[in-house]
């Protein structure tokens, strides 16, 4: 990959948290690259660190009880974790912007809706009054709310509604990256197609580029162009779109597929995952996911697994992949 392609660099970045006199080890060395006009998907299950990662990408982790003890993360040229906090507010917002993942409490209530979208514009735009209500009646329009419903209160407007406006927010000022922190889990399932497909339609018209953080494989599948599977604070697995699906090799992706119910299968349950993912502040030695894989062997339980590459720039933490070739062989 060409470094002129490269708009967000994340280099061996660490999150901890202290509570209670423990430390909850939240991202453990992540790295990861992504491409100017692309999409990568963080996907795992909830507690995984996905959005302590974007979090720490914005710098809108609380601290304390957060910190960041090393890692780069490099925007533009810039390492994020370096520039000042006044240029990190010019940042946030104009060039970097986050939908979150629950609309009822990203609005303010007592706010009109219109209102919370123009003073982004005007802020960053340094443009008049007026002018910020024109652009952010048209942000309305550009989500599908009529523009004269600017002056209307967060509580007249549904969840889908909702989460509209706050997607409006975050485009507001046509940002560089946008981070998308499951920005459909509390919508019905027509609603959440609408939303995707405006997300898409938006990410295209402005070039952005997308950090998308869910655990639903479905939306991966709809937006996302790199994935990294994320467990206990690591990536376990990291590939394009095409190579996770078709061709999953770490025990926990293959979980989560297996999950999944498949129309073309003739089986009479689904296979979950066994057990639940480690206390952070108390990770097992080894992988992090041995407890609960099949596969998982002596040295799984010993030794930390680095990534490999194991083909075409597919990265996969595990060393028992001849093992669990032979399985999915004998599946088939």
């Amino acid at each position: 990959m060409a470094n002129k392609d490269v708009l967000l660099s994340v280099k061996d970045l660490t999150v901890e948290y202290t509570s209670e006199g423990e430390v909850i080890h939240a991202v453990n060395h992540v790295s990861f690259e992504l491409e100017k006009g692309k999409t990568i998907g963080l996907v795992g299950e909830t507690g995984a660190g996905k959005t302590s990662i974007a979090r720490a990408i914005l710098r809108i982790l609380p601290e304390p009880p957060a910190r960041v003890p090393g890692g780069e993360i490099e925007f533009e040229g810039k390492d994020l974790l370096k520039v000042s906090e006044a240029d990190m507010q010019k940042i946030r917002g104009k060039e970097i912007s986050m939908i979150f993942q629950d609309p009822m409490t990203a609005l303010n209530p007592i706010m009109r809706v219109g209102e919370q979208i123009a003073e982004v514009i005007k802020l960053h735009e340094h443009c008049s009054r007026q002018e910020s209500i024109e652009k952010a009646k048209k942000m309305l329009e550009m989500v599908g709310i009529p523009g004269e419903r600017f002056y209307e209160y967060p509580h007249q407007f549904s969840g889908g509604m909702k989460q509209r406006v706050v997607i409006a927010m975050a485009l507001a000022c046509s940002p560089t990256l946008l981070l998308a922190d499951e920005p459909t889990t509390a919508l019905d399932v027509t609603i959440q197609a609408q939303v995707l497909d405006m997300i898409n339609d938006l990410k295209r018209k402005l070039n952005t580029s997308m950090i998308m953080i869910t655990h639903d494989l479905g939306i991966v599948a709809e937006v996302c162009d790199t994935v990294a599977v994320i467990y206990a604070g690591e990536i376990m697995e990291y590939g394009t779109r095409e190579q996770i699906f078709h061709d999953p090799r770490y025990p926990y992706t293959i979980g989560l597929f297996g999950s999944l119910p498949d129309l073309n299968s003739d089986v009479e349950r689904l296979s979950p995952i066994e057990g639940l993912p480690p206390n952070p502040a108390d990770l097992p030695r080894g992988c992090a996911f041995h407890p609960r894989c099949p596969y998982a062997g002596e040295e799984c339980r010993k030794e930390h697994i680095e990534l490999k590459d194991i083909g075409g720039g597919h990265l996969c933490r595990c060393c028992r992949l001849n093992e669990i070739a032979a399985g999915k062989a004998k599946e088939v």
